[in-house]
């Protein structure tokens, strides 16, 4: 059974910075690509970040771009992302996410197994 735990998430002012964790175990971590999403209230979950099975290669949303980081730790089964410039617009639930295949995609039902998400608030 797959399983995915994010931890990390919180309250923070706007132009702050959070580090999410995702901890993984079930699978073989490192044979799998893995994403980031976010849902806001009222709104339809949107793709944040995707890194390929090996960190080689990362895919962002445009808003993603430049301020926030994917990365992983094959070693210790552990996907990240890590969020700078915070604004209140990116206040959200954020999930982790694998998928059976070696690189990213954009779209949620590319994606086998979900955590529960941790919630990130951005004041103003």
């Amino acid at each position: 059974q797959v399983q995915l735990v994010e931890s990390g998430g919180g309250l923070v002012q706007a132009g702050g910075s959070l580090r999410l964790s995702c901890g993984a175990s079930g699978r073989t971590f490192s044979s799998y690509a893995m994403a980031w999403f976010r849902q806001a209230p009222g709104k339809e979950r949107e793709f944040v970040a995707g890194t390929s099975w090996s960190g080689s290669s990362s895919y962002y949303a445009d808003f993603a771009q430049d301020r926030f980081a994917i990365s992983r730790d094959n070693s210790k089964e552990t996907l990240f992302l890590d969020m700078s410039s915070l604004k209140p617009e990116d206040t959200a639930v954020y999930y982790c996410a694998t998928r059976s295949g070696l690189y990213a995609k954009t779209t949620a039902r590319e994606y086998d197994y979900w955590g529960r998400g941790t919630q990130v608030t951005v004041s103003s």
